[in-house]
C-alpha cells in the first residue's frame, strides 16, 4: 500500500497479525518494522526527509561502497536515489513480500560507469522480516562493488545492552586501527566502531527484556557493529543529541574484499531479524 511517510512515498506491507514494514521509494530503505507491538527499528527524528538526502536510521542499502573505502560518495548512491518497485506487494494470512529495483541510469552513470541491476526483496512473516540485496551486471565489462545492509536496531537503553555470537571472530576496531579476536560479549561504552569475520551462527542483541536474532547469509564476509557514542552523535546534524542511546547497527556487510562480478554476473545476501522476546 503506497502512503506518504514525511512527505516521502513508501510502501507498508502487513500480515494478519498486525505486524508491519514501512520501504521508502528513496533507496529501497525499511524505515519502520512493528513487531510484537514495538517498533524494532531507530529512525532518526532529525532526518531531513528531502528525497535525495540520506534518511539517518532503518535500513539503508550500502551500494556499490561500503563507507569511504573508494572515490565514490560515503556509503555509495543508492541510498540517495528514489528506486521503484520491480514487484507489487503480495501478502497472504502469514507473509507479505516486495521487491524494490533501482537500475543503470544517467544519475548512476556520472558516478559509476557500470551498468547493473539491484533489487531489494522485503519479506515479512509474523517476528521476522528478511532483507535481500541482489545485484546484476547488465554490461559488458566485469564490475566490482562493496555494500552493506546498514542496519539500526532500537535499543531502550544502549550501556544495557549486549551483543554475543561473535566470540573469536576476527576483529577491527576502525576507532583505534587494531586487530584482535573478538569478545564473547560485546557491551557498548562511548563510540564503537568494529568490523568482524561474520559468523556462521546468529548473533543475539539482548536489550533490557527484549531479544533479537540476527543473521546473514555466507555471501556476506563481514558484520560490522556501529555506534556513535555522545561525542560524535551530539555533532550529527540528523541526530538527535540522545539518539546514540537508543540505537546500535549491525550490519551485514561485504568490506575488506570486493564482490568481483563478470558480464551477466548475479550476487545476492540476506539479512534476517527474529524476536526472540
Amino acid at each position: 500500500m503506497l502512503e506518504l511517510f514525511q512527505g516521502q512515498p513508501c510502501h507498508r506491507i502487513r500480515i494478519d497479525c498486525g505486524e508491519t514494514v514501512l520501504v521508502a521509494e528513496q533507496g529501497a530503505q525499511l524505515v519502520s518494522w512493528v513487531s510484537g507491538g514495538r517498533e524494532r527499528l531507530f529512525l532518526s527524528p532529525a532526518s531531513r526527509w528531502d528525497g535525495h538526502t540520506a534518511i539517518r536510521g532503518g535500513i539503508p542499502v550500502c551500494f556499490p561502497q561500503f563507507n569511504a573505502r573508494g572515490s565514490l560518495p560515503k556509503h555509495g548512491f543508492a541510498r540517495n536515489l528514489a528506486w521503484t518497485v520491480a514487484e507489487p506487494a503480495r501478502a497472504q494470512a502469514d507473509s507479505a513480500q516486495l521487491v524494490c529495483a533501482l537500475r543503470a541510469d544517467a544519475r548512476s552513470l556520472g558516478i559509476w560507469p557500470h551498468a547493473f541491476e539491484a533489487q531489494v526483496r522485503v519479506t515479512l512473516s509474523p517476528g521476522q522480516v528478511e532483507v535481500t540485496l541482489a545485484v546484476d551486471n547488465t554490461g559488458a565489462q566485469a564490475l566490482q562493488f562493496s555494500a552493506a545492509l546498514h542496519t539500526y536496531l532500537a535499543l531502550d537503553d544502549i550501556t544495557q545492552a549486549s551483543l554475543s555470537g561473535l566470540g573469536g571472530q576476527r576483529e577491527w576496531d576502525a576507532l583505534r586501527d587494531s586487530h584482535a579476536a573478538a569478545a564473547p560479549l560485546l557491551r557498548f561504552e562511548g563510540a564503537f566502531d568494529r568490523v568482524y569475520a561474520a559468523a556462521a551462527l546468529p548473533l543475539i542483541l539482548q536489550d533490557g527484556a527484549h531479544q533479537l536474532e540476527i543473521s546473514q547469509s555466507p555471501q556476506w564476509a563481514d558484520t560490522v557493529v556501529w555506534n556513535p557514542g555522545e561525542s560524535a552523535c551530539a555533532s550529527m546534524a540528523d541526530m538527535p543529541a540522545d539518539g546514540f542511546a537508543h540505537m546500535l547497527c549491525v550490519e551485514a556487510a561485504q568490506v575488506f574484499q570486493p564482490v568481483a562480478l563478470p558480464p551477466a554476473g548475479h550476487w545476492q545476501g540476506w539479512q534476517r531479524l527474529r524476536v526472540e522476546a
